[in-house]
This record gives structure tokens, sequence and C-alpha cells, in this order.
């Protein structure tokens, strides 16, 4: 090779590097058709997707095998750590590579967006974010659950029941939450349903108060089960409620009642 030659191979490598992108895209609750235009478009174009498990597999399955990356975690099981998937941003992205960072409803919702962002930044790599229709809203909403009302909830706050387990203690003030009298959304919270329903009894908030469970919204097995604050720990139980499910809690919740009829049409 001669010197002409491999300052032309230089070049092209730097520009390489200097081409590749990572879009950080929320792929909404699961149903495709919830999906954004940009955010399919990008999937489509992109060299290599890196996807978790909540963008369910009537999205996942739309993407050639030999461009997916599954990178997911589940609470229990088996896992990608968070350093991995960073790394592997970084990497790919310096190779010139056109990169999505998928993931289950909007990338900055507890989904661990911003983290990636910053890594991004702090690599010199860059980045889009591309939001999506996130499942604190859309599950309560496909449910038939309004998160706000005028005659019920004047605010919404949304809370995850999965806290980094390297805390000392929770950042989340159940006795603050109680004291809104707004709606509360919990995402990722079927495992510590116990607890913090028994922390918002204890914080003062009536036993009769109505809580939902919205699993799997969006997709063709979503099903919702109702109760209150007292028993909608021993009805998920008794129905296997299982991950990915949004917790409604509020009288917004009692809302369903009246059109749920009209849903199932």
């Amino acid at each position: 090779m001669t010197d002409s030659d491999a300052e032309t191979t230089a070049e092209a490598s730097d520009e390489a590097d200097s081409n590749g992108v990572v879009h950080l895209v929320g792929s909404g609750p699961g149903d495709p058709e919830l999906l954004t235009l940009k955010a399919r478009r990008l999937i489509d174009e992109a060299d290599v997707v890196l996807h978790d498990k909540l963008p369910g597999p009537e999205i996942i399955e739309t993407i050639p095998d030999g461009k997916r990356e599954d990178v997911g975690k589940r609470a229990g099981g088996e896992r990608t750590s968070q350093a991995y998937t960073n790394e592997r941003l970084v990497e790919l992205a310096r190779s010139g590579k056109q990169v999505v960072r998928l993931k289950g409803g909007d990338p900055f919702v507890f989904g661990r967006g911003g983290e990636e962002a910053a890594y991004l930044a702090e690599h010199g790599v860059d980045f889009r974010v591309v939001p999506g229709v996130t499942s604190a809203l859309a599950g309560p909403a496909l449910a038939g659950i309004p998160a706000t009302h005028r005659e019920h909830a004047s605010s919404v706050s949304v809370v995850t029941g999965h806290e980094d387990p390297t805390k000392d203690e929770s950042a989340v003030d159940w006795d603050a939450l109680a004291a809104t009298q707004g709606t509360i959304v919990v995402l990722m919270g079927v495992g510590k349903l116990p607890e913090y329903t028994q922390a918002l009894r204890e914080a003062g908030m009536d036993g009769e108060v109505p809580v939902a469970l919205v699993e799997r919204a969006s997709r063709p097995d979503e099903r919702v089960v109702a109760g209150t604050v007292e028993t909608i720990t021993r009805v998920a139980d008794r129905e296997n409620v299982e991950p990915p499910a949004v917790t409604v809690i509020g009288d917004v919740a009692g809302e369903r009642d009246r059109v749920r009829e009209f849903l199932r049409r």
C-alpha cells in the first residue's frame, strides 16, 4: 500500500467515525401502530437496533435478525448490564453505524435514556432523542381510564415501582403522593405492589380507593385487573398478574366501569 492509499484509508475511517449516530427511540406501549412515523423510519434505516424486551414481539419481529441485538433485562432473570449497553452504543457509532437504541414507552420516562444520552455525550458520540408514547398514560387510556378528570383528579404522578437497588432508601414519598388526592401511576410496580399499597394506606389513603392493573397494554393479550387499595394485592395474586403492567391508583380508575362495554366492541 502506498502512502497515498494509506492516507485515503485513514480519511475514510475518520469519515465513518464522524457519521455514526445513535438514536434513542421510544417504541410506545407495544402496539406496532403506536410507533411514531419517525421511529418506524429510523428502525428501517438503521444498521443495528439494540432493543429491550419491552417493545414486545410484534415490534421486535419486524426487525431483521441480522441487525437486531437483544440487550434487555428481566426482573429477577437474565439481563444485559447497562455498562455493556453503553459501551456497545459507543463502539457501534464509532465504527460509522447508524444505531437505534429501541426502548419501550418513552426513553426518558424510567427508561434510562438520560443515562445513555449522558454516556454518549461524555464519549463524544452524536445522538438524537425520539420520544415515544409512554405507557404511563397510554396504559390507563387504553383501559378506559383517564389520567386526569375534572371530577376526580387535577394532577397525575408517575413513579417507579422498581428503584435503583443501590439506594439506601426509597426516593418515592408515598405520604406526599397520598396527600395530593390525584392519580398515581406506577410503572414496573407488579413485584412491589404489596409494599406501596400498604405505604399508601399507612399514609392515610382510604382502602376503598379504586386501583387498576393494566397488563400488556395495547397488545393482543391485554387485560385489566381491578380492585381497591385494600384488595388489589390479593386480586393480583389470584389472577396471576405479571409484568409488564401499569398500576393506576385513584378515583379515575373507577371511570372504567362506565365505558368498559364499549371498549370490548
